[in-house]
C-alpha cells in the first residue's frame, strides 16, 4: 500500500486531473524502474506473524534499520510506519508485511542490487531480534485471527469497507504479498499501447510466478490464490479494464474510470479522515459530505488513485501488479520480462501482436485459468505455457536490445535476470507446482517445513 502523497496544490481546472497522468510522460533516455516487493515476517520459534510491537516486531525491524543503516523514519500519529531514504521506501502493508519500494533505477542489474541489499539489512536486524522473513503469494497457515493489524489509519478504514464490498478483502489485505514493477511511457499512445500489453498479458505473469498453493494450513486448489483472491475484493476497483482496450483510450479516459471508483479516505494533518463510498465527483464540486465544502488538491487525486487496484494500474507511471511474491530470483526476473518487453519498441510490438485479437471474455478467461493452473492453463485456444514460451522470448529479445551492461562491462545486457523463467519453460514448473511436490513428496504434508526451506 502506498504512503501519503503530497505536494499538490488545489484542483482548479478539471483538465488538471488528466494533466497529472500526462506530466507522467518522459523521453526513453529518462525512462527508469522502480521494483516493489513484499514478504512475510514471522517469529522465528513460534512461526506466527511479527506483531506490530515489542521486543520481536515489526516496529523493532523498522528502528533496527533506522538506527544501523541510516533511513528516515516516516510516522502516523506517533507510531513509526515506514522509512523513507535515497528515493527509496519501505512501508507496511496491513497484516505486516514488509515492503521495499525501491527507487527510479536505469538497469536491472542495480535493480538486483537494490534488492540484495535490501534483504541483507532485512536479514541482519531479523536475526538479532528472533525474527525471519519468507517470499510468498499468501501466507501458508495463518488464518486472518492470528494476523496483526497495522497502526495506520487507512487500513482501519479499508478493513471495515472490504467486508462490505467482496469476499475476500481482507484476505487480500493481510495475507498475501506480490512483487511489482513499475516502469514510464514516452507519450499517451505509448502509454496506451504499454497499458494494453499490461492488462492483456498479466496472466502471463500470474503463472509464471504463482506462489501461492497454501491457505490456512491447507492446499488450496489454485496455484496463484494470491491471484483468486483479486477476483473477488471489490469489483469497482479490481480487474482487467476492458475500456482500456476501446477507441479513444488516454487519459481522460482513466480519469472518467477513476473518479466512479467509490472513495476510501481523505487525508488532512496526520489523519485519514472516513470517506468511505462517497464521490471523488462531489470532492471536485465542494459536496463531499466529510469535507463540506472543501475541494481537492492534486495531492488528493494522488491519493486516491493509489485505492484503485486493477491488474495493471496507471498513475504517472504503469505498475505491473500479477505477480504472486516470492524468492530473490524472481524478484530481479519481474522487471526483467516487463523492461523486455515495454521498453525495446520491435519487442512491444511483438507483445501486442500476441494479444491484439483477444476479446474481454478471453483475457479474463486467461486471468482466471493462470490462477488455478499455473503454465498448465489453457482457455480459448491458447495454451499458456506456449504464450508464456513466447512472451519469455520477447522480452529476452527487448533485453538484448537495450543492451545495458552490467558488472562493469563484464555482463553484456540483462537477459540472464530471466533465467528463473527460462527453467520454468524447459520444466513446465513454477514455485506452486515446485512447493506441491515437496508438500505431497518430501514433506509429507508437513507444511512447517515450508519456513526452514524458503526463507530469506
Amino acid at each position: 500500500m502506498s504512503i501519503p502523497q503530497s505536494g499538490g496544490g488545489p484542483v482548479e481546472r478539471f483538465e488538471q486531473l488528466a494533466e497529472y497522468l500526462e506530466a507522467g510522460c518522459k523521453p526513453k533516455d529518462d525512462w527508469r524502474i522502480g521494483t516493489e516487493h513484499e514478504k512475510f515476517g514471522y517469529c522465528k520459534d513460534t512461526l506466527k506473524p511479527l506483531p506490530y510491537d515489542g521486543p520481536r516486531s515489526i516496529k523493532a525491524m523498522l528502528e533496527g534499520i533506522r538506527d544501523r543503516f541510516g533511513w528516515d523514519p516516516i510516522e502516523e500519529q506517533g507510531n513509526i510506519i515506514g522509512l523513507t531514504k535515497d528515493g527509496a521506501n519501505i512501508s507496511l502493508e496491513p497484516g505486516g508485511q514488509f515492503e521495499l519500494s525501491g527507487a527510479p533505477l536505469e538497469t536491472i542489474h542495480q535493480t538486483c542490487d537494490e534488492v540484495n541489499a535490501h534483504l541483507r539489512d532485512v536479514q541482519s536486524v531479523a536475526d538479532e531480534i528472533g525474527a525471519r522473513f519468507i517470499g510468498l503469494g499468501a501466507a501458508p497457515e495463518w488464518t486472518h485471527d492470528q494476523m496483526p493489524m497495522m497502526p495506520k489509519g487507512r487500513y482501519r478504514l479499508m478493513t471495515d469497507y472490504m467486508g462490505r464490498v467482496g469476499t475476500h478483502g481482507t484476505q487480500m489485505m493481510y495475507r498475501t504479498c506480490t512483487v511489482q514493477v513499475n516502469l514510464d511511457f514516452g507519450s499517451e499512445a505509448d502509454m496506451v499501447k504499454k497499458l494494453r500489453v499490461a492488462l492483456a498479458l498479466q496472466p502471463v505473469a500470474t503463472a509464471l510466478f504463482a506462489n501461492s498453493p497454501f491457505f490456512e494450513g491447507k492446499v488450496n486448489g489454485h496455484k496463484s490464490w494470491r491471484s483468486r483472491i483479486w477476483r473477488d475484493l471489490d469489483p469497482a476497483r479490481t480487474g482487467t479494464l476492458p475500456f482500456v482496450f476501446e477507441d479513444g483510450m488516454g487519459f481522460q479516459r482513466y480519469v472518467d474510470y477513476a473518479l466512479d471508483v467509490p472513495m476510501y479516505f481523505v487525508y488532512r494533518d496526520g489523519r485519514y479522515i472516513n470517506a468511505l463510498g462517497q464521490s471523488f465527483r462531489d470532492f471536485l464540486n465542494g459536496e463531499l459530505p466529510a469535507l463540506p465544502g472543501e475541494k481537492p488538491t492534486l495531492s488528493d487525486w494522488a491519493d486516491h488513485l493509489t485505492t484503485i487496484f486493477p491488474e495493471a494500474r496507471l498513475k504517472k507511471f504503469i505498475e505491473m501488479r500479477g505477480a504472486d511474491g516470492g524468492p530473490w530470483r524472481r524478484l530481479c526476473a519481474l522487471p526483467a520480462l516487463w523492461v523486455g518487453m515495454l521498453y525495446d519498441g520491435t519487442a512491444l510490438d511483438a507483445a501486442w501482436d500476441l494479444a491484439k485479437g483477444w476479446d474481454t471474455q478471453t483475457r479474463e478467461a486467461l486471468r482466471v485459468a493462470a490462477s488455478v493452473d499455473g503454465l498448465q492453463a489453457e482457455t480459448h485456444g491458447v495454451r499458456m505455457h506456449d504464450l508464456a514460451r513466447e512472451v519469455v522470448a520477447i522480452a529476452e529479445a527487448g533485453l538484448k536490445a537495450r543492451a545495458r551492461p552490467g558488472a562493469g562491462g563484464m555482463v553484456p545486457d540483462e537477459t540472464h535476470f530471466l533465467n528463473a523463467l527460462q527453467e520454468s519453460i524447459e520444466t513446465g514448473k513454477v514455485p506452486a507446482d515446485e512447493l506441491l511436490e515437496k508438500y505431497h513428496g518430501e514433506w509429507g504434508g508437513d507444511l512447517n517445513r515450508i519456513y526452514a526451506e524458503y526463507s530469506y
